[in-house]
């Protein structure tokens, strides 16, 4: 019998759990294979598992409270064994695209903050180049206009195109993050050079940060309809 979308992403982060260890500091993701970790994971802790974590967003931190995860801030433990978190995209040597569910600010600082990031996600996230999915971009509510013009600009010196959209609620209103900004939905279809467009956004003065997540995933588990694998990032 084959796994539904769904199935796949809770088998991704059943997976996932055969990398956690007793005392560890973990970073949680955000979104929808994510929240089947943490929900898994408080499964984990109610049989006697001792971990302390750090969750990338608000969303999350809700969750992991309710399950009763041990939760700190990353000023308390600002250093982490590990993050496990979902991918919008996994492309070439595990380069993603996060920023789906709109935390992808707080996503890079807890990774970045990791020994080792663990990518889960299920089949459709696995392309051979990113951009299908459009490529969040956090900013500040000062200038978001000028902000859109310098992004428009170094889409086009590299060569790229398509839709730069302001993210909104269901509501109409801007969306906004749970650091007090807003983001750029940008459909730029292919990416063909992810590091040098994530140079040339971190250059644009209102940027706060972008959805590229370059050279942080250390492994990623896939999880399609007849199985599991493991993919790791080349030394």
């Amino acid at each position: 019998m084959t796994l539904t979308a769904d199935e796949q992403k809770r088998a991704a982060a059943l997976r996932a759990l055969d990398f956690v260890e007793d005392g560890q500091r973990l970073g949680l993701g955000t979104g929808s294979t994510a929240a089947h970790f943490v929900d898994l994971l408080g499964g984990r802790v109610a049989e006697g598992l001792s971990v302390r974590c750090v969750p990338t967003s608000e969303a999350t931190r809700v969750q992991a409270e309710r399950l009763s995860i041990p939760l700190a801030t990353l000023d308390e433990m600002p250093e982490l064994d590990l993050t496990v978190d979902g991918a919008d995209e996994i492309g070439p040597g595990l380069a993603l695209i996060k920023g789906g569910g709109g935390a992808l600010l707080r996503e890079k600082i807890v990774a970045s903050a990791s020994a080792r990031m663990l990518v889960i996600a299920d089949a459709s996230k696995h392309v051979e180049t990113l951009g299908a999915f459009p490529l969040p971009v956090e900013v500040v509510k000062f200038g978001m206009a000028a902000s859109e013009r310098a992004m428009s600009r170094a889409f086009a010196g590299l060569g790229l195109g398509g839709e730069i959209v302001a993210r909104k609620t269901g509501s109409g209103a801007l969306f906004e993050t749970d650091n007090g900004n807003h983001i750029f939905d940008c459909h730029l279809r292919r990416i063909e050079d992810p590091a040098a467009l994530a140079a040339a956004l971190a250059a644009i003065a209102g940027v706060v940060e972008h959805g590229l997540f370059i050279g942080l995933a250390g492994s990623a588990i896939v999880a399609g309809p007849d199985g599991v694998q493991l993919i790791e990032a080349a030394a």
